[in-house]
């Protein structure tokens, strides 16, 4: 049995380890309600279409995109590399993907985890602070990127994704990600961040991955042009 001065230090100690909670939960919402502010997440979440025209350079090869977006949920990227489309379209029931780069030129059913990661692709969600409030986001301490101090955020997500999201101290942007999935680890430096529209947008990201360098730059983004539901309809 504890001892009355054993029972003292645990109390001690066990008020520390609460109070410690409490800070990091409070240091965790504050960088959340800093980010979404600094990134102008609720006008975004207001606009009702978003048009991105962009370049994509990979492996000595150039490949113009367009993404379009309908809120809340629908989704297209059209890839183009030697006269041939490469399309990915969520039309907010089902996904599809035609590659003909892989020989395939009919439309394949993405699988539940390709719709989810398609999904975070779309500029309507606060995934940061959805992963906040649904308990998936962790304060994982401080790290500097690019020479700039940075806090780290941990989200684990369903399916056991792990994303690794580091936030500058001083402007409160994205500045990397680390995202490990299935075995296999990409990360990104998205930069150049450049207010459009009332639309805070990283114009241009570097991601790698297994070995491959990707660039993408953004040459034109777009709010709230007419888009028709057919536009995001394969099949």
């Amino acid at each position: 049995m504890l001892n009355i001065n054993g029972m003292k230090k645990l109390i001690f100690v066990m008020a520390g380890l609460i109070m410690l909670s409490v800070i990091s939960a409070q240091s965790l919402d504050e960088i959340v309600k800093k980010y979404t502010l600094a990134n102008k997440l609720d006008n975004v979440a207001n606009l009702k279409t978003i048009k991105i025209t962009a370049n994509m350079s990979m492996m000595g090869m150039e490949m113009p995109m367009v993404l379009w977006m309908k809120n809340p949920n629908k989704i297209k990227s059209v890839t183009t590399f030697n006269g041939q489309e490469m399309i990915q379209v969520f039309d907010g029931e089902k996904g599809y993907v035609i590659s003909p780069m892989t020989g395939s030129t009919e439309p394949v059913e993405m699988t539940p985890d390709q719709v989810k990661q398609t999904l975070r692709s779309s500029m309507f969600q606060n995934f940061m602070a959805n992963y906040f409030k649904n308990g998936q986001l962790a304060l994982a301490g401080e790290e500097n990127v690019n020479d700039k101090p940075a806090y780290k955020l941990k989200a684990t997500i369903d399916g056991g994704t792990v994303i690794d999201m580091f936030i500058d101290k001083s402007s409160y942007f994205l500045v990397k990600t680390t995202t490990t999935a299935s075995g296999v680890t990409m990360e990104s430096y998205p930069t150049n961040y450049t207010e459009t529209n009332g639309v805070m947008i990283p114009m241009k990201t570097s991601t790698s991955a297994q070995g491959m360098e990707i660039l993408i730059n953004f040459t034109k983004v777009e709010v709230d042009l007419p888009m028709e539901d057919s536009l995001f309809k394969i099949i």
